[in-house]
Order: structure tokens, then C-alpha cells, then sequence
């Protein structure tokens, strides 16, 4: 009786579960694999970092990956069903390196002081020179940096003992400085929690510009500005978004019934200009906006010069930016609405409008009373997209103002056509932002509940849900 259950246990593991109990068990025992794998590699390689500090930045890659192959082997030796299973493999590593990872990062930044400043290397523009003792547990700073009035201070510790804090050291002739664990300071020296290898030879000290926990401080900025910054930039996304959805709707509506009369010559021609604007790479016709729109040599400014108008501040009043960021998102978005128009119509039945016409209905009767009507379930999922798109469509703002003109009261990162998504980029990577990159992350999240927040109250409006029930 004992004998058996070890083989009933074996017999268990060759017979994969059945169902969606399979599948998650599936890709349960593969992210617990490759998941393994990855925390492994990730504390050999650091530790191998620390007591190599020329190591290539790679490394992480190199145990990795067999870490990875063998915890599969050892999984299929266990689960030998798993097998039918391995297809999911490059997917689920793609999912966590390019999709989980970002998201994760993002949200552990956000509670964080990681900035350009703040980057968790060494302040080098305060690098000082440095002796070592015989034992290689003290480093002993010769001066200190101007303004700094002791050690702890220039080392930014949080206490005068500036124990477990850090000190970096570098050797001119490695590539990769040495972040050694402090145990104390006397003066100007700096006793270490262990000796510094003989192969490093330590020329110089520095502060680390520390990545430290801030917990809510970067949400209680951006909402101590919410006036002045977060209300105003929201209204505009949103009245962005929606704008060109109704914009684009209308014109893509108007167009795609006009050229869809089977009597209008000519037709395909007119079609096929009008989709020029869409096939057109969108980097290339916004610059050509730009250039046209421009205040002084602008060929639009040059044409209203000539019927007697003076010239209109396309992009660097805060109004006239708007309203220019919308006529673009018009040229650029009414072919698909005029495209999907089109396809949308060859559904509709011609009986339908024959019948009409008998009975006497006008073609304005028809287009009310069928086109429309029988338009709206192709047209409901698109809008809802296209408004999803336009809350986050970064490119066109980027490349036209770059979220400019200047508004006075906001930070520069704010200007006065940044979308929500802009004011983010800007914050965390653009040279007025200062790289600030938790405040970005801090507002990533904020959008990310905002835009959710958005399609719910979207769906809700347009019935997606019950008819999901139904």
C-alpha cells in the first residue's frame, strides 16, 4: 500500500490537469521557472558586481539565460506534460521584459526621489581624492568639496554616525566605480563594512546621489498644483480627445456618404486623395504644418497677409495652438472616418433606400432615418477607440508645439497644449523637465486611473457591457 502511493503521485504529474485549470497550471509552473530564473541570475550577478566591479553590465544576461534553460529542464523532469507547453515560453519572457517589468518599475519609481539628480550612481561633479590604509577598510577623504562643513553632510547621511550608508569610490583605470557599505566616520575618514579588493586602486571619493523611499510626496506635488497644472491640463486632454473624435466623426461621415454615391464620377479619384492626408507618415505631413503655420514665413500667415488680415500667432498663443493641434488632428484623422464610413455603408442593403424613395423619403429622410441608424454599431466601437487614442496621441502634440506656448503660473514642463501623456514625457525626459523621473511615474499612474476611469464611464454610455451580457 505505501509502494503505490509514490507511483500514483508520478502518475499524477504525467497526466496534465484538464480545463482552464491546465492552462493556469501551465503557465503557473513557467513564470514560477523562468521567474525563478531571473531572481536568481539577478542577486549572482549583483553580488559578482560588487566583488568585480570591472564585470560587463551583461552579466545579468549571461547567468540568466542557462538559469533559465535549466529551471525548464528541472521542470519538465518534474511535469513531463509541461512539454506541450514550452511555446509560451518566448511570449512569457517578451510579456515580463518589455510589458510587466515597465509597469513595475514605473509603480516602485512613483513612490521614489529617482531623478536625473537622484540616479543611484555617484555625484561625480564632487568627486574628491582619496587615500586608502594598509588594511583597506578606511578611506580617508583629503578635503572636502566647497560648502560641505563636515563628512556626513557631503555624504548626505541621515545620521552623524553614517552607518549603512555609502560612500563610492573609483580607480582611474576601471570603467565601473565601487559602492562600499559604511559602518562610520571620524573626521574625514570613512571606516568600511568590508576591505576594498586588492586589484581596485582606489584614486577618488564621492557621494551617492541615492534612489531613496519619498512614499506619497510626489502625489502631494502634483496635487498642491492640481490648479494650475493638473485640472487644466486634464480639461484639455479630454476636450483634446473628444474634439477630434467629433471633428474627425463629422468629416469622415459627411465625405464617406458624398463619395459613396454610385452616380458621383469620378469618385475613386477623389477617394484616393483624400486618403493621401492618412498614407502619408504623419512625422512628415506635421512638419510640413509647421512650416506652414509659421508666424512670420508661414504660407498661411503670408496668404490671410494678402486679403488684408493680420497675422494669426499659430503656435504660440495658447488658444490659437489649440485650435492649429486640432485642424492637423483633422487632416491627419478624417481618412480612416471617411474609409470606415465607406466600408460601414457597402453593408447597408440598397432595398432599404429603394423602398425609401418609394415612399417618398428625401435623400437628407434617408440618411436620417437608415444611414445613420445603421451606422451607429460600426461607428461606436471606433469612436470609443479613436477617443482612447486621441487621450494619449502624444506624437502629434510632441511634433507640432512640443506641449508649448509657455503658460505663466505653470511649471515648463506644463505648457499649454501638453496632453497628459506629454506632461509626463516632459517631466521625465525633456531638459526643462530636469529628468524628473518618479514625479513622471507619479503621474503615469494618475493618467493610467484617469484614462480608466474615462473608458469605463465610455462603455457604460455606449451599452458595451449589456450587450456583453446579452
Amino acid at each position: 500500500m505505501t509502494a503505490a502511493v509514490p507511483q500514483d503521485r508520478r502518475a499524477q504529474r504525467l497526466v496534465p490537469p484538464q480545463g482552464p485549470l491546465g492552462i493556469l497550471a501551465a503557465i503557473g509552473i513557467l513564470i514560477a521557472a523562468l521567474g525563478g530564473a531571473a531572481l536568481i541570475g539577478w542577486l549572482v550577478s549583483g553580488l559578482i558586481s560588487q566583488s568585480y566591479p570591472t564585470a560587463p553590465s551583461y552579466l545579468i544576461l549571461i547567468i540568466t539565460v542557462p538559469l533559465m534553460l535549466i529551471t525548464l529542464l528541472i521542470a519538465l523532469r518534474l511535469f513531463p506534460w509541461i512539454q506541450s507547453w514550452y511555446y509560451l515560453v518566448p511570449a512569457l519572457v517578451f510579456l515580463a521584459a518589455f510589458t510587466i517589468l515597465p509597469i513595475v518599475l514605473t509603480i516602485s519609481y512613483a513612490f521614489t526621489n529617482y531623478s536625473g539628480v537622484n540616479s543611484g550612481y555617484g555625484d561625480t561633479s564632487v568627486k574628491t581624492p582619496v587615500s586608502i590604509n594598509a588594511d583597506r577598510t578606511t578611506i580617508t577623504f583629503k578635503s572636502l568639496p566647497e560648502g560641505a562643513k563636515d563628512l556626513p553632510g557631503f555624504l548626505g547621511c541621515a545620521q552623524a554616525t553614517c552607518s549603512n550608508e555609502t560612500v563610492v569610490l573609483y580607480d582611474e583605470d576601471a570603467a565601473v566605480p565601487v559602492n562600499a557599505r559604511i559602518t562610520g566616520v571620524d573626521g574625514l575618514s570613512v571606516r568600511l563594512a568590508m576591505p576594498v579588493a586588492d586589484t581596485f586602486k582606489v584614486t577618488d571619493g564621492t557621494r551617492l546621489n541615492a534612489i531613496r523611499q519619498v512614499g506619497l510626496a510626489n502625489f502631494r506635488e502634483i496635487f498642491s498644483r492640481a490648479s494650475n497644472e493638473l485640472v487644466p491640463v486634464f480639461v484639455w486632454t479630454v476636450v483634446f480627445a473628444f474634439s477630434t473624435v467629433a471633428l474627425n466623426a463629422a468629416a469622415g461621415l459627411i465625405l464617406g456618404v458624398l463619395l459613396y454615391n454610385k452616380r458621383l464620377k469620378g469618385r475613386n479619384v477623389y477617394r484616393t486623395l483624400l486618403f493621401l492626408p492618412w498614407a502619408i507618415p504623419s512625422v512628415i505631413t506635421i512638419q510640413m504644418w509647421v512650416a506652414l503655420f509659421n508666424q512670420q514665413f508661414g504660407v498661411v500667415n503670408k496668404t490671410l497677409g494678402l486679403l488684408g488680415v493680420s497675422a494669426v500667432p499659430w503656435l504660440t498663443d495658447p488658444l490659437w495652438a489649440k485650435i492649429t493641434i486640432l485642424l492637423v488632428n483633422l487632416w491627419l484623422g478624417f481618412p480612416y472616418m471617411m474609409t470606415a464610413t465607406i466600408s460601414a455603408l457597402s453593408t447597408i442593403s440598397d432595398d432599404l433606400y429603394e423602398a425609401a424613395s418609394i415612399d417618398g423619403a428625401s435623400r437628407w429622410q434617408q440618411i436620417v432615418n437608415i444611414t445613420l441608424p445603421l451606422l451607429r454599431n460600426s461607428f461606436t466601437p471606433i469612436l470609443l477607440s479613436g477617443f482612447a487614442f486621441n487621450f494619449n496621441n502624444f506624437g502629434v502634440i510632441y511634433l507640432l508645439t512640443a506641449g508649448g506656448p509657455s503658460v505663466p503660473g505653470r511649471t515648463s514642463t506644463a505648457g499649454a497644449t501638453d496632453i497628459l501623456l506629454s506632461w509626463g514625457y516632459n517631466t521625465a525626459f525633456a531638459s526643462s523637465g530636469g529628468q524628473n523621473y518618479s514625479m513622471a511615474s507619479a503621474i503615469a499612474m494618475i493618467v493610467f486611473f484617469l484614462t480608466l476611469g474615462i473608458s469605463l464611464l465610455n462603455f457604460k454610455a455606449a451599452g458595451v457591457f449589456e450587450e456583453a451580457r446579452k
